[in-house]
């Protein structure tokens, strides 16, 4: 290869002719089209923040609000939807009643009387209850045990806020479930007119999210509507020391609220409300959202058998009060460790089967027994017609002595 003067090289003893103005050309469309380019990019990022929160632009000291921009923001995500339950309400508050339950207590200056000393006054109670049916002589109202146990009257009140007496035609203490009347020739066509009942629905359907409506008497100041989620289904809950599944909610329930109804979207009974969580504590303990109520579908057979009349083959007490004696203001008495019997029902099975008041149990089914649930969990896997062996542990001079017993539970 060789160099000629006219700028041209010689290559294997061809001519081939190199042209400056040519290559000076390319290079200015080259650059001239990087530069359009830079234009254009700068013109596309300026058209994009226009209207926005200018995020390339590191030398700005300025902060700024991101809002969005309306004219271009589609109308279904202009706002939140707030879901309207007003026509299920209305459809299902004729089937929910205010119940009032007034039970006689005696009280002396420093307490309860003891010695038939004191005086006699009537304390009150607030709850809620749901139509469910009637026969030819009664309206057959759905609450819980708790709202109505141990009552001296009760009054149902209805959605036209015309009350009338009701009673007990049905409990289950293990399940927290009432059934109570109202007869119908009490009823005034009014009242007839006004009430409905209510629709059952299937708790077994729910799922965790589900949306719920929840009505009762709350603090007993009349019906009122509470709305919220399913937050969990198949909670153990223990309540007066039985424990059961229920189904947790957020919707808020407090006194009064209990035996009132949790709903579905269908407008359709699931649930019985009866309990929350609370404290008393600190506000770094305060519960807030954390309702239960008793699964409709759960206790449909115990409904059909109160309503009916028969009584819960499954609802087994021993008819006995008393306190746990493992505490350390007992541990000077030289007491067994167990649940000390302080009061026996009348025709109770401790009655029928000589349990006496100052006895311990110690051991229930041979095991030993250190709290109340040690007792009722056991009861709870039992029905009527079975027998528990309790070992009892009974004063014998100024000592304790122990014996083991068969209990009936018919």
């Amino acid at each position: 290869m060789k160099k000629n003067n006219d700028e041209s090289l010689i290559i294997d003893n061809k001519e081939i002719s190199i042209n400056k103005s040519s290559n000076k050309k390319l290079l200015y469309i080259l650059f001239g089209s990087i530069f359009v380019l830079y234009l254009l990019i700068g013109y596309v990022i300026y058209a994009i923040n226009v209207n926005d929160i200018d995020l390339l632009d590191f030398n700005n000291n300025n902060v700024e609000l991101k809002y969005t921009n309306t004219a271009t923001t589609s109308s279904k995500n202009s706002g939140i939807y707030i879901i309207d339950v007003s026509g299920v309400v209305e459809e299902v508050m004729p089937s929910i009643v205010a119940i009032t339950s007034k039970t006689l207590i005696s009280s002396g200056q420093y307490g309860p009387s003891i010695f038939g000393f004191g005086s006699n006054r009537y304390t009150e109670g607030a709850g809620s209850g749901i139509i469910i049916a009637k026969n030819n002589e009664e309206l057959l109202i759905l609450t819980n045990n708790h709202v109505v146990e141990g009552s001296s009257e009760l009054t149902v009140q209805f959605i036209n806020e015309k009350s009338f007496d009701a009673k007990i035609i049905g409990t289950s203490e293990r399940k927290d479930v009432a059934i109570i009347s109202v007869k119908l020739s009490d009823l005034d066509s009014d009242t007839i007119d006004s009430i409905k009942i209510a629709t059952i629905g299937d708790s077994d359907e729910l799922k965790v999210g589900n949306g719920i409506i929840a009505i009762g008497n709350a603090l007993g100041y009349g019906q009122s509507v509470t709305t919220g989620v399913i937050s969990a289904l198949n909670r153990e809950v223990t309540i007066d020391n039985y424990k059961n599944e229920m189904i947790q909610i957020d919707a808020a329930i407090n006194g009064g609220n209990s035996g009132g109804a949790l709903l579905n979207s269908n407008g359709e009974v699931v649930g019985i409300n009866s309990a929350k969580y609370s404290s008393s504590y600190s506000s770094s303990a305060s519960v807030e959202g954390m309702g239960f109520a008793i699964p409709i579908t759960d206790i449909k057979d115990l409904i059909n058998d109160l309503m009916n009349g028969k009584e819960d083959e499954s609802d087994i007490t021993l008819g006995i009060e008393g306190y746990m004696t493992n505490s350390s203001s007992f541990m000077g008495y030289n007491m067994p460790t167990g649940f000390y019997i302080s009061k026996i029902e009348s025709n109770s099975i401790a009655d029928k089967n000589n349990l006496e008041i100052g006895n311990i149990i110690t051991k229930i089914e041979g095991e030993d027994v250190e709290s109340v649930n040690d007792i009722t969990d056991v009861l709870y896997e039992k029905k009527k017609g079975d027998e528990i062996s309790l070992t009892i542990s009974y004063t014998s001079g100024r000592e304790y002595k122990e014996k083991t017993i068969k209990i009936d539970l018919s």
